[in-house]
């Protein structure tokens, strides 16, 4: 057969190898949104593994293009070492927990972005985007289909310097509150998870007051949770590895049935 005659075939195999363009989305009460915040480690820098590249039933996230599709890791595409992360593993568990429903992640997070960042009309440089303007946006995007349950944060390490940290406090509170009021969801939950711990790598000062920020944050805000983490491994002192988010996005869920007061989700 001539070479020519093969490339259709080849194509239509090809193909068939593709994910399909379009997903089936359940009724929009059906379909939970979580919003995916913050800077690298919620971003997630882990090595995407056969798991992290497995879909999972009912599971989705918003890609680059504001499509649904299934989740497989990497999420995000803030920075080119994105990896694994903390959403899928979050989202599966939702989903496994209740076969009624389906999930859909929006990925957001902009590895380096200081809280500062995260406030109508700033642009941040490292990503070539405005990370708050770009979630507002995003979110709306997905409230097209479904129905916002929480957000997901984790930030806090590039504001681990003595300005910053005196701010933010208050910062965090703003924001939050800023959320909950451009989405229209005053008890929107919201949940925080820890700074990294890492022996090789001791806190400063600094971070300590980010860390006690947000605790103080999360003890005195309604429907907001802090999810500590010990113990955990990273191949950089920064980023935690693949198998410290996973353990860490149980604590996220686990955090988020706390708020809920269910069982389910």
């Amino acid at each position: 057969m001539h070479l020519r005659s093969l490339l259709p075939l080849f194509l239509i195999a090809s193909a068939s190898l593709l994910p399909a363009a379009e997903v089936q989305l359940p009724a929009k009460k059906d379909f939970q949104i979580f919003i995916l915040a913050g800077q690298s480690n919620m971003a997630g820098r882990g090595k995407v593994d056969e798991e992290a590249r497995t879909p999972k039933p009912r599971v989705y996230s918003l890609n680059k293009d504001s499509q649904w599709q299934p989740a497989v890791d990497p999420l995000h595409w803030d920075k080119p070492a994105a990896g694994t992360g903390i959403g899928k593993p979050f989202g599966e568990m939702i989903a496994a927990a209740d076969p009624g429903i389906s999930v859909g992640l929006v990925p957001t997070a902009c590895g380096g972005s200081p809280i500062a960042a995260w406030a109508p009309g700033v642009f941040f440089k490292q990503t070539n985007s405005s990370p708050y303007d770009d979630c507002i946006a995003r979110t709306k995007r997905a409230l097209q289909d479904g129905t916002l349950k929480a957000i997901l944060w984790h930030q806090g390490e590039s504001d681990a310097n003595p300005k910053d940290a005196a701010e933010y406090e208050k910062r965090l509170e703003a924001l939050i509150a800023r959320f909950r009021t451009e989405l229209n969801a005053p008890d929107l939950p919201f949940i925080i998870g820890q700074i990294g711990r890492f022996p090789a790598k001791p806190w400063s000062e600094s971070t300590e007051k980010v860390h006690a920020a947000q605790l103080e944050v999360a003890k005195k805000m309604k429907n907001v949770r802090f999810v500590p983490i010990e113990g955990m491994t990273s191949a950089d002192n920064l980023h935690y590895d693949t198998p410290s988010l996973r353990t860490f996005a149980k604590g996220y869920y686990e955090a988020y049935l706390q708020i809920i007061g269910s069982a389910k989700p």
